[in-house]
């Protein structure tokens, strides 16, 4: 008996109870379980439980928790805390593999969305987004490496763009059963978040017990890095947080809060957005490999800076909700070409400093994020239109970053 128990606590004998593969030796496996699959897996079940979450988030604290935009902007405040200290992720890798954390988080993302609804009221929700949040980014940390590591430089603008269509396609059953679902099965905001919530759970479960362990051909470092080369991969990710946390932010709760939009009002300007991001993310990412990232990153940023000062003349000349959605739209498509960051990192980096390196950037890209959600919605307060044409002055200055790049590398 004590034999046994000392056996089954042995690590060795815990790792051999799980087949390990060398990412470079997969030809035993069947394609369903290489590590491909298991990508294409996650890239399935984050944007169940997210994709849900956020697109009824701004419905549900409006309408049942009864929001202003200081409430909004204290809680994205808190969601993006997480995020910050993503640098955390290196420590927990030292007990961890990056493939089994990634899942640990996923499972943690799916519980928390499910339990969503059951705290409408302000302290409640800020916990339970806080929970959720540490699973999202911490999961996106990690899978963001893996992705990197799995990828060779030459296939992975392709494989990537091919990620995000899968992840877009999910997000789009996921909104075709909330707009069809809403009146006709009486969803609720607390039957939706838990239908999303477990089914990305059981995804993560799946991907435990039906994958082997994956051992990329580089061991990587475990441990803090922070190189000088990579100045401007840092500072690009610190501009595309900020940007991007505006629009998060501010862009959906201006369609519910001016223009009144419902659920499924708002759920079917999701789903318009996601039908072309399945068409067009595959044809981004080979964009990107045919063109560079120095000319993806120019034309996203241009057209994130033109689309935010857009916003502005909503407010300044009385534009509708139809000009407004089309903004909406335009802004996802150009956010599209920021994976484009990750194959300039992937070009740059040293094969072992991808995993720290991941988490150190997604630590920077969410510094912003700290303090301009609460900020800008005291701004909000005063003047949305102020708030937009920050945005649009950050996307100018990161056009500049881009233009940067052709004398980098």
């Amino acid at each position: 008996m004590i034999y046994q128990l000392v056996l089954n606590t042995n690590p060795d004998y815990t790792r051999a109870m799980k087949e390990n593969y060398q990412i470079s030796h997969l030809s035993k496996l069947p394609k369903w379980r290489r590590p491909e699959a298991l990508l294409i897996l996650m890239a399935i079940a984050m944007p169940l439980a997210f994709s849900v979450w956020s697109a009824l988030l701004n419905n549900f604290v409006v309408e049942i928790i009864r929001f202003d935009g200081l409430d909004i902007g204290i809680l994205h405040t808190v969601r993006e805390i997480p995020g910050f200290f993503a640098v955390g992720v290196i420590s927990i890798l030292l007990f961890f593999r990056e493939q089994t954390l990634a899942l640990l988080m996923l499972g943690l993302l799916g519980l928390a969305t499910a339990a969503t609804a059951w705290f409408p009221h302000l302290s409640g929700i800020l916990t339970i987004t806080l929970l959720s949040s540490i699973g999202f980014h911490f999961f996106e940390t990690v899978n963001q490496s893996l992705q990197l590591q799995w990828f060779s430089k030459e296939e992975a603008p392709g494989k990537l763009g091919k990620l995000m269509a899968i992840g877009s396609a999910a997000t789009l059953i996921a909104y075709i059963c909330i707009i069809f679902g809403w009146d006709k099965l009486n969803l609720s905001f607390n039957s939706a978040y838990m239908l999303a919530g477990f089914a990305c759970f059981l995804l993560a479960v799946l991907g435990y017990i039906l994958f082997p362990n994956f051992k990329a051909s580089i061991p990587q470092t475990k441990k803090m890095v922070l190189r000088k080369r990579y100045w401007l991969y840092y500072l690009l990710q610190f501009m595309s947080g900020a940007s991007r946390q505006i629009f998060v932010v501010f862009a959906g709760f201006m369609m519910v809060e001016k223009f009144g939009m419902d659920v499924q009002q708002l759920t079917t300007l999701y789903l318009i957005n996601l039908i072309l991001n399945i068409c067009l993310a595959p044809l981004i990412g080979r964009a990107v490999a045919r063109y560079g990232e120095r000319n993806a990153l120019a034309v996203e940023y241009l057209g994130l800076a033109l689309v935010f000062f857009a916003y502005g003349g909503i407010y300044l000349f009385g534009w509708g909700v139809l000009i407004a959605a089309i903004l909406y739209l335009l802004d996802h498509l150009f956010f599209a070409l920021a994976l484009a960051i990750k194959t300039y990192f992937q070009k740059i980096a040293d094969p072992r400093d991808i995993a720290a390196t991941a988490a150190v950037a997604f630590t920077i890209n969410h510094i912003a994020a700290i303090f301009l959600p609460v900020v800008l919605g005291f701004l909000w307060l005063a003047s949305p239109f102020l708030v937009f044409c920050a945005a649009g002055i950050l996307a100018v200055f990161s056009f500049v970053l881009a233009i940067r790049l052709a004398y980098i590398y």
